[in-house]
């Protein structure tokens, strides 16, 4: 795998959005991006500016501490 903190950052917001019961396209309408980035965000395929792990927050109801808290192996 790439780059494990990209993963396991992608791995948090797909759990706390299934968690939640939104679908991937509901939450990319919420942050205001485009769910073909929202689907790369939980693959883990590209690093996230800061403003979209603020965005993507917001989207989940959450504090952007909750979704960069510390990730292990990175």
């Amino acid at each position: 795998m790439g780059n494990s903190v990209a993963y396991a950052f992608g791995q948090r917001v797909r759990a706390l959005r299934t968690r939640k019961g939104i679908s991937q396209e509901e939450l990319a309408d919420r942050c205001g991006v485009h769910r073909t980035y929202m689907g790369r965000i939980e693959r883990g395929e590209t690093n996230i500016t800061l403003s979209n792990i603020y965005k993507v927050a917001r989207g989940l109801g959450v504090s952007p501490a909750t979704l960069v808290g510390e990730v292990k192996g990175g």
